[in-house]
């Protein structure tokens, strides 16, 4: 067995299982990183637009309005683009990967059913909520076959 830094942990066999299937099954990990996309991108394009406003605000003072303000939105929806995108890609993964680092007891919720987990995400369980994506991930290829 190949020895890591977290194979002292409870659930190291879990950490590795979604490494693994992260490797194999991109296109299911992308799926589950898109709904993730989806929540980020809404969050940082409302961030967005209040730093555009802002930024044409102060920024018309020196210059003409029109190029002020499409300077700030132009600036504005690309952090915000790219700050969606940065956060969602490393969510499905990484978020499970962190909940199984800090709760021993939480790798039977990667084997629930999805819809399972995510009435408890949504109840806030904070286990389920960084869990969710990856249970989906895992899970896609099986409800597929049935």
């Amino acid at each position: 067995m190949t020895q890591t830094t977290w194979s002292h942990l409870p659930n190291a066999k879990h950490i590795d299982r979604i490494i693994a299937d992260l490797g194999k099954n991109t296109g299911v990990w992308t799926a589950a990183w898109d709904a993730e996309w989806y929540a980020a991108w809404n969050a940082a394009s409302a961030d967005a637009r209040t730093a555009a406003r802002t930024d044409a605000w102060n920024a018309t003072r020196n210059a003409t309005r029109t190029d002020a303000w499409n300077d700030a939105w132009d600036d504005a929806w690309n952090a915000a683009w790219n700050a969606a995108r940065n956060a969602a890609r490393n969510a499905a993964a990484s978020g499970a990967i962190l909940a199984l680092i800090a709760y021993d007891d939480c790798a039977y919720l990667l084997d629930e059913k999805p819809e399972h987990v995510q009435m408890l995400a949504l109840l806030g369980n904070e286990k389920a909520i960084l869990l969710y994506s990856a249970c989906v991930a895992l899970q896609q290829k099986e409800r597929e076959i049935e």
